[in-house]
């Protein structure tokens, strides 16, 4: 198997991200799993995963906006703490500029159940929501891009560091599921070119 340069793919490992047991207060499930959105910038989901390199564990947050499926906000560290889920809502206000009564959604894991997230959607009029307990199907959309990362790019990967992991993800957001990526529910377009269409749409109108 050396001379031939081949070598047997390892079981990825596995971690839990999301711990509810915790006694800070939840949201309301406000979105109740209507995942068809009318407008950009009105309801977004958000969730954390993680992806194994030789130096550790990276955490990954994402931010997305359920009209176009586009990833609008994002953030990756060492440590899963609420920082992580604050820096990619903080992207994603910075990005998209949204107005007061944006509905964020995710699950009652204790980053987003913090002091400091909720703190950030009140000073920017977001109106929190979170799944029901242990239910992914609440919060379906972002697990089917975290399932599309993996499966598309992170498992045909060892990474050696947290960093060439962290810029084969940015790569893949940016470069390949944005902007190129065909979704099915996107009448087969790539988030970028579906919302451009809409902009389009509306000059006309």
């Amino acid at each position: 198997m050396k001379e031939a340069g081949v070598s047997v793919r390892q079981r990825k490992k596995y971690k839990i991200t999301t711990n509810s047991n915790h006694k800070q207060p939840v949201f309301d499930n406000l979105l109740k799993r209507d995942f068809a959105v009318a407008q950009p910038d009105l309801a977004y989901a958000g969730d954390v995963t993680y992806i194994w390199t030789q130096e550790g564990w990276l955490y990954l947050a994402v931010v997305i906006d359920l009209f176009s499926r586009k990833v609008v906000g994002w953030s990756m560290s060492s440590r899963m703490k609420a920082g992580l889920v604050c820096d990619a809502l903080k992207m994603s206000i910075w990005r998209r500029r949204p107005k007061e009564g944006l509905i964020h959604h995710s699950d009652r894991g204790s980053q987003y159940a913090s002091q400091d997230f909720r703190t950030l959607l009140k000073v920017h009029g977001i109106k929190g929501s979170m799944s029901r307990k242990g239910d992914c199907w609440d919060n379906a959309v972002v697990e089917s891009f975290f399932g599309s990362l993996k499966q598309e790019r992170v498992q045909w990967e060892n990474y050696q560091t947290r960093y060439e992991a962290q810029q084969d993800i940015l790569e893949y957001i940016t470069m390949w599921y944005n902007s190129d990526r065909l979704h099915s529910y996107l009448g087969y377009m790539s988030p970028n070119d579906y919302e451009q269409q809409v902009l389009e749409w509306e000059k006309v109108a």
